[in-house]
């Protein structure tokens, strides 16, 4: 079974005048490769109504499942008016592939267990204090899911609620081969690197360092995640970690996006 590995298509922002749309590139991509899955992870664009018609076009155009658990971009209210975080999250779980509360289980046996999860400051470097983080701003920059992302609860409380709900499912799927899928980073090794004059702060948005305890304790076999826009793979203690993120056009080294799908892409053998 061959599974294709994306996150942060940022449809929207990406958009250019005579070039394919990303959604249309990675359906190409996904049928041209013989994909028998695709698992995003996150962040496919700032609004829950495009990002759910891109999940259903290509869920029903590929003929193969398309798997995904929202990003924070996805989330954001921004344009869509919706006042209520819960309210989004409700409407991606409409969409029959949203691994939220829901694993999934392949042909071949294997579970995709996922969720967004989230950020608790774990990975931001020493020197700032708790309220300094809570503030979700610094150095003229304010972390915009602080504007545009309600939950009604704490960064740690949100964060303790996805992580929760993982545990029970990888409970439930201890004896299976499991992938784990977030969209927030679960692991240090692929928080921005340091010196760094803005994420020595930032990197405390970027996810949190205990769900890479769950890949230790459940004996996750793939763990994969997005956000920070980097494309590596590492594994550690059983685990091969992937981040395949497209990120944002000015990131690109091609000036095409079908070009720059193909090196994105990561492809998994089960």
């Amino acid at each position: 079974m061959k599974l294709g590995i994306i996150s942060d298509l940022h449809v929207d922002l990406n958009e250019l005048p005579g070039e394919p749309l990303v959604e249309e590139a990675l359906l190409e991509q996904a049928v041209q490769s013989k994909l028998d899955g695709l698992i995003i992870a996150g962040d496919i664009s700032n609004d829950v109504h495009r990002s759910l018609e891109v999940l259903e076009m290509l869920q029903e155009q590929s003929g193969i499942p398309v798997l995904f658990v929202p990003g924070n971009h996805d989330y954001w209210s921004k344009d869509n008016g919706i006042a209520d975080t819960w309210e989004i999250y409700r409407k991606f779980q409409s969409y029959t592939g949203c691994l939220s509360e829901r694993p999934y289980t392949l042909d071949n046996g294997w579970a995709v267990v996922g969720n967004s999860g989230w950020y608790d400051y774990s990975m931001g470097e020493p020197g700032y204090t708790f309220e300094q983080f809570e503030q979700m701003h610094a150095m003229d920059r304010t972390w915009q899911d602080s504007i545009y992302v309600r939950w009604g609860m704490s960064n740690g409380d949100i964060h303790g609620y996805f992580y929760e709900r993982m545990e029970q499912e990888l409970a439930q799927y201890r004896d299976r081969p499991v992938i784990m899928v977030t969209h927030m980073l679960a692991h240090p090794y692929f928080k921005v690197p340091m010196p760094h004059p803005q994420w020595s702060y930032f990197n405390a948005f970027l996810g949190s360092v205990d769900y890479a305890e769950l890949y230790r304790k459940y004996g996750v076999r793939y763990g994969i995640m997005g956000h920070v826009h980097y494309r590596k793979r590492h594994v550690e203690q059983g685990t091969e970690m992937i981040c395949a993120c497209l990120g944002y056009r000015k990131e690109w080294r091609n000036t095409s996006v079908a070009a720059e799908l193909r090196e994105c892409l990561q492809i998994i053998q089960l």
